[in-house]
């Protein structure tokens, strides 16, 4: 088998994304794989316009993760404030669990780290997603107390299926960062 790549998306790749990130994420394909969020949330997950915005940020950079030209994965990776964001992580559910997520995240990270010197790498993630959290602690990351309510009425961010959705902040140091 070969190894991944990994490359900057474009416009270009758009139509692709969508694709990738709806079906890790929601619907019945997305129950193949173990991030699925079919039972909190129906809807959509991304849209052209806002992969469109993620592109043309400046200090933003969606990731993606190809093996023999097939996309894979991707990661929406950018400067916020001078914090590292890591977003949009979505793998292929039926190559989830076989280690392309974590191959992803590191790269992400150096990215982060060798592009924009920035101490720390954060996220949000829904906070009933504990299997979620976990592998990320595992990985390094740390809850840092932070939750912030949910967008409910924002389809942007998909029709909850409940009403007790919160969105926790976790972040990992990334180490040798420039100062």
């Amino acid at each position: 088998m070969s190894t991944l790549t990994f490359r900057s998306a474009t416009e270009a790749d758009i139509p692709a994304l969508i694709e990738l990130v709806t079906s890790a994420y929601r619907g019945d394909a997305s129950r193949a794989g173990w991030t699925t969020e079919a039972d909190l949330l129906d809807g959509a997950r991304i849209d052209a316009q806002g992969l469109q915005a993620d592109l043309a940020r400046p200090r933003s950079v969606i990731l993606l993760a190809e093996r023999d030209g097939q996309l894979l994965a991707c990661a929406h990776v950018a400067d916020e404030q001078g914090k590292g964001y890591f977003g949009m992580f979505s793998v292929d559910p039926t190559q989830q669990g076989g280690g392309i997520g974590k191959q992803l995240l590191a790269a992400a990270e150096a990215h982060a780290h060798h592009q924009w010197g920035v101490p720390v790498m954060q996220m949000t993630v829904i906070d009933v997603r504990d299997e979620l959290i976990a592998f990320y602690e595992r990985r390094g990351y740390v809850r840092t107390g932070i939750k912030k309510p949910f967008p409910y009425g924002d389809e942007r961010f998909g029709t909850p299926r409940r009403d007790d959705l919160r969105f926790e902040i976790l972040e990992k140091p990334l180490a040798g960062t420039r100062s």
